[in-house]
């Protein structure tokens, strides 16, 4: 028969060892869920890290399009490229003055068609029909390149003629250095393109301060001091919103072109 004292001992013992069950219990559970926060953090920490890559690898890609944006680039569809090139019906010994009436003053940049044939006589088959009448300036830089954008009739920069013209000119500011770049004076009027060989359209740039550019760029025109200053108070407006690349704060409307025998 179970006395009194070994019976109390026997239900303390089976106390301790329930205690003793419960607390490995807890241990086990503690153990699981240490297990599934290291796995998680593991999870998260992949995840972090693939977006961090990818943030890396978009900051890289904003990187490549700032710098290839900061270009005279000009992006015609397909369909803007399909009329034939106008024919050639200029003097190719003589010298043109291309004239702008804008919302900013009259500007003005000589051609020497003897240097750049095809986008001088483009240009004057253009103005003679009206082309650049009632178009704007839709791009101004004023962060690496220093230069304004007009010839787009759409004003977006995807505008074209229809057709593509030949580059022309090409060295005549000299070899590249070791970054590849040439510098185009300020003063400088030059086609924009889309990045391709030959591709130029009526899209043009204004360079109002020495930028450096691939010599890619036909160089045809030279602005005359007077528009030169009208282009650099334009620059030194800044863009519309403040950023380094946009449209001009000071809107350049182009009310009419005209190409005319100096």
């Amino acid at each position: 028969m179970v006395s009194s004292d070994q019976r109390r001992r026997q239900l303390a013992r089976e106390k301790f060892e329930r205690q003793q069950q419960r607390r490995e219990e807890a241990r086990r559970r503690s153990r699981r869920l240490s297990v599934i926060i290291a796995s998680s953090v593991a999870v998260v920490a992949v995840i972090a890290g693939g977006t961090y890559l990818a943030m890396g690898d978009d900051d890289k890609k904003d990187k490549s399009d700032a710098s290839a944006s900061a270009s005279p680039s000009a992006s015609p569809s397909p369909s803007e490229s399909s009329e034939p090139e106008p024919a050639m019906k200029i003097d190719k010994k003589a010298e043109y003055t291309m004239s702008l009436k804008t919302s900013q003053g009259d500007l003005s940049f000589a051609m020497k068609a003897a240097k750049t044939p095809h986008t001088t006589n483009s240009f004057k088959a253009l103005a003679d029909k009206g082309f650049f009448d009632g178009t704007k300036c839709h791009r101004l830089t004023t962060q690496g390149i220093f230069v304004l954008q007009c010839g787009d009739p759409k004003g977006d920069g995807t505008g074209g003629p229809g057709y593509t013209i030949p580059d022309e000119n090409l060295t005549a500011l000299g070899k590249a250095g070791a970054d590849g770049t040439v510098t185009y004076p300020a003063g400088t009027v030059a086609m924009a393109n889309t990045g391709q060989p030959h591709s130029g359209g009526s899209q043009f740039f204004l360079v109002y301060k020495d930028s450096k550019l691939p010599p890619t760029y036909t160089p045809f025109g030279t602005m005359d001091d007077v528009s030169l200053k009208a282009v650099k108070d334009i620059g030194a407006a800044g863009v519309a919103g403040g950023a380094a690349d946009g449209p001009p704060k000071k809107a350049v409307d182009i009310s009419k072109a005209a190409v005319d025998k100096s």
